[in-house]
């Protein structure tokens, strides 16, 4: 992922109103890993239901906000929609996002299970169990690049349906 400024990433909010991305506590950037991160995830620090995921489509970052259906809630067993991790089950969350424009102000939302802390870029770069790819290093090269390819096409279709105007 490129990295992003804090103005860019206010900017690139796409259901919140231009004073809800600006209200938004953006974390401190400068020790961001870009290069490791498929999407920038992150809690808001002084809202805790919010939640917000940056993510680049067709080579501009595209945003978020998110809202935790089960706050104070941890522990959830469940399957990441978005990584798929099947080691780490542990911390997952339902996400609800307003949909963008006249949809969203209309009060329509579309919800998923992701990890809670949005840690699915260093789960698809896990290195695989041997149950998995067993000795083979290029398939474990080609597995790692296979996870890496799900994750950016299953968080971008769920941006994808929050823009869509049905």
């Amino acid at each position: 992922m490129n990295p992003l400024t804090e103005k860019q990433i206010r900017a690139s909010i796409v259901n919140a109103s231009r004073g809800e991305a600006n209200r938004a506590t953006v974390p401190e950037l400068d020790e961001v890993r870009w290069a490791d991160l498929d999407y920038f995830g992150w809690h808001d620090r002084k809202a805790p239901l919010d939640s917000y995921v940056v993510l680049e489509i067709d080579g501009r970052p595209v945003g978020i906000r998110l809202r935790a259906a089960d706050a104070g809630r941890t522990g959830r067993k469940a399957l990441c929609a978005w990584c798929e991790d099947i080691v780490v089950t542990d911390d997952v969350s339902l996400y609800v996002a307003r949909r963008g424009g006249a949809s969203g102000r209309r009060g329509n939302t579309v919800g998923t299970l992701i990890c809670t802390q949005f840690v699915c870029s260093a789960n698809v770069r896990r290195n695989p169990t041997y149950a998995e790819a067993g000795n083979d290093e290029s398939m474990r090269e080609h597995l790692v690049e296979s996870r890496i390819a799900g994750l950016r096409e299953r968080s971008t279709r769920f941006v994808q349906e929050i823009l869509s105007t049905r």
